[in-house]
């Protein structure tokens, strides 16, 4: 998301500036890649990376063919094959053991319908979005015709024009396909084998953040490096303070009984509950504990979080506590303030990811499952 977030920030300073640019998107992997389908590039014609679509390996050459790209002002797909053992004979030596697909499309600023400016609608608020690339492998040597539709509130905006009518339908049906819950890339046979990456995109997860302890400093650092929207609520107006946490999207100070209720929830929203005030987190918590959030961690023992679910369920509070994570975070062995942030970020991050937080190295397959 941060990285979505950055491509739009460089497209918009390029836009004045009237740079030529081009946008890489990985579009379909085959076996193991270092990023998956959906990692972007922001290519300027003068050399300039934002975003990643590999581990390094692949930008160099992807960014001579953008350039070619935006010269040509012509899509191209892309395939780096790096199963043969010999990948240096490509020029970049990935050792990754997959194919990789990358589409490059040439950005026009006059088109308000661009790859760039549906991405950007897509992000601009808290809705779940379906963006829809268009590609063909067996066609690779020919134009390809890329970025084009935003499914967004029902709606699908952008260029249908782009698509023979009953190519639309067929896209059209899908994305309006409830049982589509992540992405998804589906061949068309009938329309001469072309695919089209169905690319869910979720809004930045909201982090909020009971306390304004010294301890939680870390997280919200840490949670901004991730691209997290940080709000932090404390009762305490000497600790909530922008000084404190210059970091943070919004700061409320007030008693839980007066803040909770008009703070924003969805699924991409999660809580974290480090007052050390007990009588406020049991406050906190009761009316959190029904909430659609998948996330709500409890710093402390066991045995706290026990005691305030005793007290809710004697208050006659019914409690779901498959959203409950107390105590939270994976354990790393974490010391100290910092490394309990990671503890605890590591968390959230798996189980927005349905992740188990396991060792990679006990993993068979690639680490990244193949999109379908």
């Amino acid at each position: 998301m941060k990285e979505f977030q950055a491509i739009i920030q460089a497209y918009e300073l390029y836009k004045n500036e009237n740079k030529p640019i081009a946008l890489a998107t990985v579009v379909h992997v085959d076996g193991s890649a270092y990023r998956r389908p959906g990692a972007r590039m922001l290519v300027s014609e003068d050399g300039d990376l934002t975003g990643a679509i590999s581990g390094g390996c692949l930008e160099g050459d992807a960014l001579r063919k953008a350039q070619s790209v935006i010269f040509q002002q012509k899509s191209m797909l892309v395939t780096y094959d790096t199963t043969d053992e010999d990948d240096q004979k490509f020029g970049v030596g990935l050792g990754c053991n997959g194919i990789i697909h990358v589409l490059i499309e040439p950005i026009d600023y006059q088109d308000s319908m661009n790859s760039v400016c549906l991405l950007k609608r897509a992000l601009s608020d808290r809705d779940v979005c379906t963006l829809v690339t268009v590609f063909s492998i067996k066609n690779s040597r020919s134009e390809q015709i890329g970025t084009i539709l935003l499914s967004k509130n029902g709606a699908l905006e952008g260029h249908s024009d782009k698509l023979e009518f009953t190519f639309f339908q067929a896209i059209s049906d899908q994305v309006k396909d409830t049982n589509q819950k992540s992405s998804l890339i589906k061949s068309y046979p009938e329309f001469d084998s072309i695919q089209v990456f169905y690319e869910k995109i979720k809004p930045a997860t909201r982090l909020l953040l009971f306390g304004a302890g010294n301890d939680t400093i870390p997280i919200v650092q840490l949670a901004e490096i991730l691209g997290f929207e940080v709000i932090v609520i404390d009762g305490r107006a000497n600790h909530a303070t922008t000084g404190r946490f210059p970091k943070a999207k919004e700061i409320i100070v007030g008693t839980a009984d007066e803040v909770v209720n008009k703070l924003p929830m969805d699924d991409q929203t999660v809580a974290l509950l480090m007052t050390h005030n007990f009588e406020y987190e049991c406050v906190v918590l009761r009316q959190l504990i029904n909430s659609p959030l998948p996330y709500i961690g409890i710093l402390g023992p066991k045995k706290k979080s026990e005691k305030m679910i005793q007290r809710l369920e004697n208050q006659g509070k019914s409690v779901k506590k498959d959203n409950l994570y107390s105590p939270m975070g994976l354990d790393i062995g974490a010391e100290g303030s910092e490394e309990i942030a990671l503890s605890v970020l590591a968390e959230i991050k798996a189980v927005l990811a349905g992740k188990s937080g396991n060792f990679l190295k006990d993993k068979e397959g690639p680490i990244h499952e193949e999109i379908a």
